[in-house]
């Protein structure tokens, strides 16, 4: 459980352990040191004396180091341990864990501290599915270090614990000690990982490309005031997460994007990366022109139906393990997502309405014009105007490639699985504002305006000819795709919501959208389900078909908010933001979809990522719509507020952008 856990990460390394800082993982259990997709440690165990110690504290630092406090356990309530043990703890591509232990006592101690351990080297997929290794494990000694290795074939993976004055066996390290009274010890243990044999890695790879240490990160994102203290709680869990989830997914690579999640998504994905970009704009901005650079960098440029690619599309998943090394998973860099290509256009337009880096937008307009080919030419399989996905790699690569990219998630109200070719409603909308705004930067920074006025023209008839193949005029809401057969899967989900983000959707069909987003079956209370109570499929505890994604909610806010849904907007806001208080101000990948009057308290869903990048990006959206946050054609920011009854006060200050720093002030009307 989230309370029972402590987490640390750093780049492509984390650590999950319990409150003594322990860890023993069975195979599938996400527990021990992790590096690229790999646990590099699966127990750590500390004994002092053959005994486990009890807690007295522990608790993150930042958010790559993390401090526990022990004391040696006595049996009894009524005798006060006279030795303490304090182990601080820092991840970065490999683990360091400091030691000091105390004698509070009158009398000498003869001492015996251990750490038990163990590397299976599971791959994450491996953890996940609960599957055996094929390779071979090994261990070998040099003075006072011990590595731990793994083979199959040319793939080798090794952890190198290294702890001076300890002795050690093949699974275990102790040192023996004397503590006088008063006495202090001090220890160091440094584990190393590395990716060929007897090779470990340095503790940092790169130079930071945006502010690295934490105190830096703040001060270049806006400081918050607020009446409301959970937001401003909430604001900082964002901002610190953030920072936390940058890493460097590429060899040699000088840019560095967010991870999709802790701990099975520790790894590039591309839609994850994009949308939590564009929710971060106004805040970090950075982090937008290192994600789009990053993913230009990978854009597939060949036909390849192992990573179901074409030319032009952006990447899915980048992972760097075992299975997908082996083609045991979807080979590295897979592009199995219809979605991350369209959506690179609209951060890439975005990007530049807030900042103003042209050089940027022409730097990448080769790979803007290659997206757009490939929605037109290879994303759209038969010729219909809309783009659809089934993948070419049917033994391992994903079924929905869609942002629900669980298998039975495209589903009709029979609850019979969609079958694919599948055309998502969502990703038709994305599509349209991809074209309307790669248009607009082809008008004002490619220098050519037959082209904008050609993407303009389609984006058009995308628009009447979705409105005709979707609407469902029986039920007042769009289907929710296509299926293989052309017909409408009519199921009520949360992806309507996303078509008022991408502003699809023609005036006259809003109210009846609105009217579902926000009605019982939809909205839960805490926030919008993925598919609406009272269907047959719906699941409450279902990942795609019931529960509640704080991005999805944020993103239909926006949609809210882009149709001048103000009152609606700030209601799925605030449900948001309440949440998050019961989470320790961190919103994870999802909810459980039942009724905030039957639990009082959001549940959160059994595995969900926690911090998880489009979540943690989720607040930081709602403050703009709250705010009514848009950069001007005239290089200035409007502020346009409407708050809610909750909040009197909100401020942002320091506000980056084109116009370089900004205040924004809201006040409650009647406050």
């Amino acid at each position: 459980m989230p309370d029972q856990t402590i987490s640390i990460l750093q780049g492509s390394a984390f650590v999950v352990c319990d409150r003594r800082g322990d860890f023993r993982a069975s195979r599938d259990d996400a527990v021990g040191l992790f590096y690229r997709d790999v646990r590099h440690l699966s127990r750590w165990e500390l004994r002092l004396n053959g005994r486990q110690l009890d807690v007295l504290s522990a608790k993150t630092i930042e958010y790559d180091e993390a401090a526990f406090f022990l004391v040696e356990p006595t049996g009894t309530i009524y005798k006060n341990p006279s030795l303490s043990v304090i182990r601080r703890r820092e991840v970065a591509r490999g683990m360091r864990e400091e030691l000091e232990l105390q004698n509070h006592g009158i009398e000498p101690l003869q001492l015996e501290l251990t750490f038990l351990f163990d590397a299976d080297f599971a791959d994450i997929f491996e953890v996940k599915d609960g599957l055996n290794k094929k390779g071979t494990p090994y261990r070998s000694q040099r003075q006072d270090t011990l590595t731990l290795g793994y083979r199959r074939d040319g793939y080798c993976r090794e952890t190198h614990l290294r702890a001076p004055g300890a002795y050690f066996t093949d699974e275990s390290l102790t040192f023996r000690l004397t503590l006088e009274p008063r006495d202090v010890w001090q220890g160091e243990i440094e584990v190393a990982v590395a990716l060929a044999a007897d090779q470990p890695l340095g503790k940092r790879a790169h130079s930071p490309d945006m502010p690295a240490s934490l105190p830096q990160w703040f001060a270049a994102a806006p400081r918050i005031e607020t009446d409301w203290h959970d937001l401003k709680s909430t604001y900082r869990r964002s901002i610190i997460d953030l920072a936390a989830l940058r890493f460097y997914p590429y060899p040699d690579s000088s840019a560095s994007l967010p991870a999709a999640g802790l701990p099975w998504f520790m790894a590039v994905f591309g839609r994850d990366s994009l949308i939590t970009s564009y929710q971060a704009l106004p805040f970090v901005p950075e982090l937008a022109r290192t994600t789009l650079r990053a993913l230009a960098a990978q854009q597939a440029t060949a036909v390849d139906d192992m990573r179901d690619a074409e030319p032009g599309k952006i990447l899915h998943e980048l992972r760097l393990g075992e299975m997908a090394h082996f083609g045991e998973r979807p080979q590295s860099p897979y592009y199995g997502a219809a979605d991350s290509t369209p959506l690179f256009l609209i951060v890439l337009d975005e990007y530049e309405r807030w900042t103003g880096d042209a050089e940027t937008i022409r730097e990448l307009e080769p790979h803007a014009r290659a997206a757009v080919t490939w929605m037109q030419r290879y994303g759209d399989l038969d010729g219909d105007g809309f783009v659809e996905y089934e993948t070419r790699n049917p033994g391992i690569g994903l079924e929905n490639q869609c942002w629900k990219d669980s298998w039975n998630s495209i589903v009709h109200p029979d609850a019979t699985v969609a079958r694919t070719p599948i055309a998502t409603c969502e990703i038709q909308g994305y599509c349209y504002d991809a074209l309307r705004r790669t248009a607009r930067l082809a008008r004002s920074f490619w220098g050519d305006p037959a082209y904008a006025d050609a993407l303009d023209a389609d984006a058009e008839k995308l628009q009447r000819r979705f409105d005709q193949q979707f609407w469902l005029p029986d039920q007042g809401f769009y289907a929710v795709a296509l299926d293989g057969d052309k017909n409408p899967v009519a199921t009520l989900t949360s992806n309507i919501g996303h078509l008022l983000w991408s502003g699809i959707v023609p005036d006259d069909r809003v109210g009846s959208l609105v009217t579902h987003l926000c009605g019982e079956q939809l909205f839960s209370g805490w926030g919008v389900r993925t598919l609406a109570d009272g269907q047959r499929p719906y699941n409450p505890i279902e990942y795609h078909n019931g529960t509640i994604w704080p991005h999805d909610t944020a993103l239909i806010a926006a949609g809210l908010y882009r149709y001048g849904r103000r009152q609606e907007a700030n209601r799925l806001s605030v449900a948001l933001l309440e949440a998050a208080k019961h989470v320790g101000f961190r919103l994870p990948e999802a909810f459980a979809g039942y009724p905030r009057r039957a639990t009082d308290v959001p549940v959160v869903y059994p595995t969900a990522c926690s911090p998880q990048a489009w979540a943690t990006g989720a607040p930081l959206l709602l403050l703009r719509i709250l705010l009514g946050l848009e950069p001007t054609e005239e290089d200035g920011l409007q502020v346009d507020p409407y708050l809610p009854d909750r909040i009197g006060h909100l401020a942002l200050r320091g506000i980056p952008g084109r116009w370089g720093h900004a205040d924004a002030v809201g006040q409650h009307p009647t406050r």
